[in-house]
């Protein structure tokens, strides 16, 4: 089993196990001043304003692809709702924010199968969901509840899909799947992460096929105080958090 599939399946069984994911600490951070939580399955909440944050979701990736004549498993879009599901009912939260490639193509959300749109419906009633725009989906999505937004301006905070060049206060945003490496027992060891220096925060991707940049990538160049910068990792039985020092290079 490769590592990606081996995270996959870490993330499912954390997902279908409400007691178990509620067992694992979260870890709490700020950004610009306003208190967060990161959560082990890669969603942020935010408990003063009740708003749940994740990031590229890439839903209907695998569909994408076979529209195009490559073969990926068929699984990811129930893998990613069923791990959406579960951080939606771990927080309740009153706003829901989706930081853009909500889904990988223009029209994977006009094409989403019946079942899986229920899914979404289902999770969204009684809440406020907000679909930001991405690069992969431009165009918003099609019947699903809430509203398609390029960026939301909320609770001191900035949600937008492409983070800003240079340093930016209370910017949280999503697209370039942010990773790290730390090595343990002679091994190195890479994951998703939470990478944030206290100004701002870019979100892991919350798609379960989607994969990651290095915090040492050129596209990261200048985006955050690197002395104040921590990774906060999706480890299988808890978040590490390492400064950015301390990191593998």
């Amino acid at each position: 089993m490769t590592r990606k599939n081996t995270t996959v399946m870490n993330r499912l069984a954390l997902a279908r196990d409400i007691s178990g994911l509620a067992a694992i600490p979260s870890i709490e951070t700020s950004v610009n001043g306003i208190a967060a939580v990161c959560d082990p399955l890669g969603a942020l909440y935010l408990p003063d304003a009740g708003l749940l944050v994740v990031s590229d979701l890439h839903l209907e990736k695998g569909a994408a692809f076979a529209r195009r004549g490559m073969m990926l498993p068929p699984y990811d879009t129930l893998a990613t709702l069923t791990v959406l599901s579960a951080v939606v009912s771990r927080y309740d939260p009153k706003f829901v924010v989706s930081l853009g490639d909500n889904f990988h193509d223009r029209i994977g959300s006009k094409h989403l199968p019946e079942n899986f749109r229920a899914l979404i419906v289902g999770m969204a009633r009684g809440r406020e969901w907000i679909w930001v725009n991405g690069n992969h989906d431009p165009d918003g999505v099609v019947d699903l509840p809430g509203a398609s937004v390029d960026e939301v301006h909320y609770a001191g905070l900035t949600f937008r899909h492409e983070p800003r060049n240079g340093l930016q206060s209370g910017e949280i945003a999503g697209h370039l799947h942010p990773s790290a490496t730390v090595r343990r027992r002679e091994r190195s060891i890479r994951r998703p992460c939470f990478a944030t220096d206290g100004a701002r925060l870019l979100m892991p991707a919350f798609g379960v096929m989607s994969g990651g940049l290095d915090l040492g990538h050129q596209a990261m160049k200048g985006l955050f105080d690197k002395a104040s910068l921590i990774a906060h990792l999706l480890g299988r039985d808890r978040i590490y958090s390492v400064r950015y020092g301390n990191l593998r290079g």
